[in-house]
């Protein structure tokens, strides 16, 4: 299983030439696709601040439309959870001594609980987490 970290999502939902790329290389691949809860919060937050920084309703109809068009997106994929064994692992990966974001570590922690891949760009970050295989597909 490949999981996409909001880089590679962002990518693959805008269609740009990199997100192209790609889904090229995930069809070659044959494997299944997945994004995090966090990478779902994320995004949702992105947009939810968009529509916020607007008093004027009228203002707020075309991020409200692509906060819908977001919902949507993640309906059709595999979303994967933040459970009791991601938090265990967050936590023992904290006692370590691992510095990593908040966010990003949970990424690591939900792909590693489920045996996959992580897609992103952030490679320096990610290579600190004993364990976790990522590769970059967007280059």
């Amino acid at each position: 299983m490949l999981v996409l970290d909001t880089d590679h999502f962002s990518e693959w939902e805008r269609g740009s030439a990199a997100g192209n790329r790609l889904r090229t290389r995930q069809g070659a691949a044959n494997t299944d696709l997945a994004v995090t809860v966090v990478t779902v919060e994320e995004q949702m937050r992105g947009w939810l601040a968009e529509i916020r920084r607007h008093n004027d309703p009228h203002r707020q109809i075309s991020p409200y439309a692509k906060f819908q068009r977001q919902v949507e997106a993640f309906a059709d994929w595999m979303v994967l959870a933040w459970d009791a064994d991601c938090a265990e692992l967050f936590l023992n990966l904290r006692r370590q001594g691992l510095r990593l974001g908040t966010m990003d570590l949970k990424v690591a922690c939900i792909t590693l609980v489920h045996e996959a891949t992580l897609l992103t760009r952030n490679a320096r970050d990610f290579a600190e987490v004993p364990g976790l295989r990522f590769e970059n597909w967007l280059e």
